[in-house]
């Protein structure tokens, strides 16, 4: 079983470069579907992934009918602010296929119409909508990928490790 975040049509490379910095930490395979609203070159997509692009498995997907011909094979599970579930209700912890997160472009989420085809896999992460429109995308990305790890009890994860210059040693 693998996890998987997958971006659609992402418009900022900060945004990006920081779901890639937490993909390199998680083992989690990242997806990127276009078009995207920047050069994967971009200096700020670079540099908010530092010099983890290396530790990085990232697929390109031409459009969205793409990265579905992957995803069908696994659990997808839609984020919106427009889902009836809330994220942490369900089951991640089944090695029954991979999960996929899939989420939309910052501005205008994902299409409605793909989303009403696909309602029962729409999630929600709690919020107060009255004071803001919409979480940040890669708060959000992390804030899933680790509610599946812990319920995956951090498989492949080091739940503890020593620095040469430990801090707490």
């Amino acid at each position: 079983m693998t996890n998987h975040i997958a971006l659609f049509e992402p418009q900022i490379p900060a945004n990006t470069g920081n779901i890639a910095r937490t993909c390199a930490a998680t083992n989690t395979h990242l997806h990127l579907i276009e078009p995207l609203g920047f050069q994967t070159d971009d200096k700020h997509l670079k540099r908010a992934g530092l010099d983890y692009w290396n530790e990085v498995h990232i697929t390109y997907h031409k459009n969205l009918a793409a990265f579905m011909e992957i995803a069908q094979n696994g659990q997808l599970h839609l984020i919106t602010k427009f889902g009836h579930r809330v994220y942490s209700d369900v089951d991640y912890a089944t090695t029954e296929g991979d999960h996929y997160f899939l989420f939309g472009k910052e501005t205008t989420g994902l299409p409605e119409e793909f989303m009403r085809e696909h309602e029962e896999d729409c999630l929600r992460i709690p919020m107060n909508d009255e004071h803001v429109r919409s979480l940040n995308l890669s708060n959000t990305a992390a804030i899933l990928i680790y509610e599946a790890l812990r319920q995956q009890d951090f498989k492949g994860m080091e739940l503890a490790h020593h620095y040469d210059n430990d801090k707490l040693d």
